[in-house]
């Protein structure tokens, strides 16, 4: 039927065509057009030329009949054939290049779900050890004053986790430049190479122990909320475009403690210490696709007096 329709359509184009040309040729009551190698029969009755009243196709002769028309045409069959795959193939392209534009409709906001990171933690000490606030902060110094290497830390193993229970983002500008933002847990571990030991009271302070550790490690976890622009270099590709972020971040101390792991066995003492409860740190992070280069750099130090340190996290974010 398919083939009938598009016949119908080629016959009334070609007979358009025909009549312009040549009018003064063809009469009212002619009974057969050629048109090319194509031959247009219609009886001057107006019934079928074989009065079989029925449109028919055969696949062996090129003859097509529509009601009293009779087509025939050399390469018939296999031409109409031709241009019916052809509109098909056209129909299926169509359907789906819009397909892939519906697909493709970019959303405002995004979510992305338990996100967690893996790394370093550590600290910049920019500590005056020619103070006295630093020199008082270490107790039991003997003839040895405070110094940098009293709190060295370990910078082979991996100390810095994070999970973060969403990172929302909005867009500001067609998906390229975008709000980010989200909530989590951070827990920095600082693994210290000497035996430093922290004691609480109503002011803490720190000594030297004498005592062989296999671990020794000071533990702080934050309660943290991000907010960063993003930059997204192709958003059709999604997530899977390179982009890049940077922003702040605002963190709660809700928990912290020492560890330490020696021949006399564990010792774990829970408190905040001298510990800031607030932390300010600038972040950033780079990526393509679900993985992606994260670091901080707290604005402040981590102690409330003694210490100059910043901490700073770097590592590797996994996302869906």
């Amino acid at each position: 039927m398919k083939k009938v329709v598009v016949l119908v359509i080629l016959i009334s184009i070609s007979l358009c065509s025909y009549a312009q040309q040549d009018t003064g040729m063809v009469s009212k009551k002619l009974d057969t057009i050629k048109v090319g190698s194509m031959n247009i029969l219609k009886s001057g009755d107006g019934k079928p030329i074989d009065g079989r009243g029925s449109d028919t196709l055969s696949p062996s002769i090129d003859t097509i009949k529509v009601g009293s028309i009779t087509v025939i045409g050399k390469g018939l069959s296999q031409g109409l054939d031709q241009v019916v795959k052809a509109l098909e193939s056209l129909k299926s392209t169509t359907t789906m290049k819009f397909d892939l534009v519906k697909k493709k409709k970019l959303k405002k906001v995004s979510t992305n779900w338990l996100i967690w990171d893996l790394g370093f933690s550590g600290y910049s000490d920019k500590t005056n050890y020619s103070s006295s606030s630093a020199q008082n902060f270490l107790h039991d110094q003997g003839i040895i004053p405070a110094s940098k290497g009293d709190y060295a830390l370990k910078g082979s193993r991996l100390s810095n986790f994070n999970l973060w229970f969403f990172m929302q983002r909005v867009s500001i500008a067609s998906n390229v430049l975008n709000l980010k933002y989200g909530l989590g847990l951070e827990s920095n571990n600082y693994f210290f190479k000497s035996g430093i030991t922290y004691v609480d009271g109503t002011s803490p302070y720190t000594v030297r122990s004498n005592t062989a550790m296999s671990k020794n490690k000071l533990v702080a976890n934050y309660l943290t909320v991000p907010l960063m622009l993003n930059v997204n270099t192709n958003p059709t590709k999604g997530k899977k475009a390179f982009q890049f972020s940077a922003g702040i971040s605002g963190g709660y101390l809700y928990s912290s403690r020492q560890k330490q792991i020696s021949n006399e066995g564990k010792n774990k003492v829970k408190t905040d210490f001298n510990l800031e409860r607030f932390k300010a740190s600038y972040i950033g992070e780079l990526g393509l696709g679900p993985v992606k280069l994260y670091a901080s750099i707290a604005m402040k130090p981590m102690h409330q007096y003694g210490l100059d340190q910043r901490p700073y996290t770097v590592g590797v974010r996994f996302s869906n």
